[in-house]
């Protein structure tokens, strides 16, 4: 097996396709070999989510998601704006999707979600300390709020009714650090 001592990849040239909530950028890379290619792939500004735990209780949110055809419990969780750092990315997306603020709001870990075709990263934090207040979704945002215990929600993950893949990640993150 051959192996490569150095694996990447150097930008040629960029092109915006589209630009929205999204990009679409294409771009031509030399390759390590001195070949080139394209790389076709979403430009996003990142996201944040929170895992909001009172005493052995999550709160998720219920949502119906078009691109899968189903309603699915995640995290509440959403863009960052332009110059929003994550932590106020994620204070502002409890607040909003939930109506809850958090005395303790802590980053636990980032990762890629889809890193063959995006440059997306997602920030996960767990929420602490939680106040209840008014939650207040964008206009296209249908949202039920749905309070589990720990175990349930592990249940759900094991049975594949979790399915949406930062709130699998941060769950059994929770579940491994917190026995």
């Amino acid at each position: 097996m051959k192996h490569y001592s150095k694996l990447k990849e150097t930008k040629i040239s960029s092109k915006t396709l589209f630009k929205g909530i999204v990009g679409v950028k294409f771009d031509t890379v030399r390759l390590v070999n001195g070949h080139q290619a394209t790389r076709l792939y979403l430009d996003h500004q990142g996201a944040s989510a929170v895992l909001p735990i009172e005493g052995n209780d999550v709160y998720l949110v219920q949502q119906y998601r078009y691109p899968v055809g189903r309603t699915t419990l995640e995290l509440p969780a959403g863009k960052r704006e332009k110059g929003q750092t994550f932590l106020s990315c994620a204070r502002a997306e409890l607040k909003q999707e939930t109506g809850m603020r958090a005395k303790s709001l802590k980053h636990v870990l980032m990762f890629n979600p889809s890193n063959a075709f995006s440059n997306e990263q997602l920030h996960l934090f767990v929420a602490t300390g939680l106040s209840r207040g008014k939650d207040c979704p964008d206009e296209d945002e249908f949202i039920n709020l749905k309070k589990l215990p720990l175990t349930k929600a592990y249940q759900m993950v094991e049975k594949g009714e979790i399915r949406d893949a930062k709130t699998v990640i941060m769950l059994q993150w929770w579940k491994l650090h917190h026995k």
